[in-house]
Formats: C-alpha cells, sequence, structure tokens
C-alpha cells in the first residue's frame, strides 16, 4: 500500500503549467512540521514536492498561495532523470489525489461564487498519462 496523508503550508505559489498534450499539472513544496523539536528547542520541518493533475492543479493554482494551509492525500513517487552534466538524480514526490484547501489566498474574504468547495480531487489513475 502507498499512501501519504500530509498537513503543511506551501512554501510559494503553485506553479502551473501544461503538457503537450494540454494536461494541466500544477506542482508546489509543502512544509510540514516535525512533531519534536530539535536540541535548541525549535521546530523543524520537512520540505515535500506535491504534483497535482488537471483540474485540481487549475484550482490549486487559483486558489493557493504563499503561506495557504493545505493537506493533501496521495502518493509516494520516485523518478529517476538524467541532468544536464550527465549525472542520474533521483526525485521523491507526492502525487496527489486530494488536496484539501484548509485555507486560501482568499480566506479573509467571502468565497467566490464560482470557488470550488474545500477540495480538490486529480482525477482516477487511468486518466494519468503515464
Amino acid at each position: 500500500m502507498n499512501r501519504a496523508i500530509l498537513i503543511g503550508r506551501l512554501t510559494k505559489d503553485p506553479e502551473l503549467r501544461y503538457t503537450q498534450s494540454g494536461i494541466a499539472v500544477a506542482s508546489f513544496t509543502l512544509a510540514v512540521d516535525r512533531p519534536f523539536k530539535n536540541q535548541q528547542g525549535d521546530k523543524e520541518a520537512d520540505f515535500i514536492p506535491i504534483v497535482v493533475w488537471r483540474k485540481a492543479a487549475e484550482n490549486c493554482a487559483n486558489y493557493l498561495t504563499k503561506g495557504s494551509q493545505a493537506g493533501v492525500e496521495g502518493r509516494i513517487q520516485v523518478r529517476s532523470y538524467e541532468a544536464q552534466d550527465g549525472t542520474k538524480r533521483w526525485v521523491t514526490e507526492i502525487i496527489a489525489d486530494y488536496v484539501h484547501f484548509l485555507s486560501t489566498k482568499s480566506q479573509s474574504q467571502e468565497r467566490p461564487q464560482d470557488a470550488p468547495a474545500a477540495s480538490a480531487q486529480s482525477g482516477s489513475e487511468d486518466d494519468f498519462p503515464f
């Protein structure tokens, strides 16, 4: 079973782009607090890359911003690629099935009529282009 459930804050605005076939994909980093303090008494966080597909990607780009709190449900994916210098690089990221908007950039304002509900779903596994 490969499931990850995280709650954290975005470190910067989501980056939205489209594949050559027109499928929306957004990426952002989620800062997730560790449940303990270090020897200096400071809280530490893990910075976890998140990838969201399709309409959920567009919703994340439209309604989340740096500092927004979000819950993410998805799976861990490890992939590799060849860097420009010819070395092999490994990337570990969360492929989100659901993103729950726990706070948004317009949280202090009333939610617009066209805003999505409190979460966004990426789609079924059959929808992914890989």
